[in-house]
């Protein structure tokens, strides 16, 4: 979550890029430009911030960004699928951390990426106002998606609006002690008194929505943190035996049934409001054209659906796009 370089992608090194749905000489194409230093950004300079005046623009050709885990090829698959099924020419590319997609995503040379609302308002914060800048994301979505909104449209993005499906921390125990001690809420968990070890990250000892928060918030009676990474299979092994009570994992995590596990509803809601936006360059994309298109997920896709997808390719081993295509068969989005 570092601010990168904001001259554009070309000045990454040693970045890993891979396009799909076109011809080899496309790819090329694709792979070169992005290679190369933006000099003609299609958006604003830092100078014209707030200046933003030319319209909409509606591109028939769109690339389209991923950041290379399972849910974001999903997400760039199904924008893909639908764009196409509205008129539009689509390319998918993966660009693997948001130091580099971004000042593409700005620059024009990516039209479209699948983003997560606080997480990249608080992004998009440090990159304007310094990494020591005041938190703008919230469990508020409204208040959230203003800050997102106030600080994307002067570097020349557009936030649509967000769905139902968020993909934010969670907490998750075993299905045997949460029917031991009568849990379905963090706040189930505080009131019990019972002593919890949990399993995250190292950092999470000091972050307010980790060991902090959960204190302050819940009153659960942490007693340490595990450093077994956040929703890593160590992690929920190590609860799955016993050795620790609780992990840190997200709201769509596909495997939390293979463990045994069950997550924890935040009640009070701790966690930052990451709900999914699609996130588009105003002068390619900006126009109803992309917006009616992607808004016709929104009706349908919530948590526990992109949960599903997500383990129908992690341990299902099927297709992106495959998945992709089913779900939007089925939910009548697709012929």
């Amino acid at each position: 979550m570092r601010a990168g370089c904001a001259t554009g992608i070309g000045c990454g090194r040693g970045a890993a890029y891979a396009v799909s749905r076109r011809g080899p000489l496309a790819h090329l194409f694709l792979l070169l430009l992005l290679l190369l230093p933006t000099g003609c950004a299609s958006g604003p300079s830092l100078e014209n911030q707030d200046q933003v005046t030319a319209p909409p623009g509606d591109s028939k050709s769109l690339i389209i960004g991923s950041a290379g885990f399972t849910e974001s090829d999903l997400l760039a698959t199904l924008y893909g699928l639908l764009l196409e099924q509205a008129g539009y020419k689509t390319s998918t590319i993966t660009v693997a951390n948001r130091e580099l997609y971004e000042p593409a995503l700005e620059s024009g040379q990516i039209d479209v990426v699948a983003e997560y609302a606080a997480t990249f308002a608080d992004w998009l914060n440090a990159k304007t106002n310094g990494a020591d800048a005041p938190a703008v994301g919230s469990p508020d979505l409204a208040a959230t998606m203003a800050a997102l909104r106030k600080l994307a449209t002067p570097r020349g993005l557009t936030v649509l609006d967000p769905g139902e499906a968020v993909d934010q921390n969670a907490f998750a125990v075993t299905r045997d002690f949460a029917r031991e001690h009568d849990l379905k809420t963090l706040s189930d968990l505080g009131a019990s008194g019972v002593r919890v070890r949990l399993a995250a990250g190292d950092e999470c000892v000091q972050r307010p929505y980790c060991e902090p928060g959960l204190k302050k918030t819940y009153g659960i009676d942490i007693t340490g943190v595990d450093p077994k990474g956040v929703g890593t299979t160590q992690a929920k092994r190590a609860v799955q035996n016993g050795q620790d009570q609780m992990v840190l994992t997200t709201t769509t995590d596909a495997t939390l049934d293979d463990f045994g596990l069950v997550l924890l509803t935040d009640d009070r809601h701790l966690q930052n409001a990451d709900y999914i936006v699609p996130v588009v360059n105003r002068s390619r994309a900006g126009g109803k054209g992309v917006a009616t298109a992607l808004g016709k997920l929104n009706g349908v896709l919530t948590t526990r659906d992109l949960a599903s997808m997500n383990q129908q390719v992690d341990s299902w081993r099927r297709l992106p796009e495959d998945v992709a295509r089913t779900y939007l068969r089925e939910n009548g989005l697709l012929p």
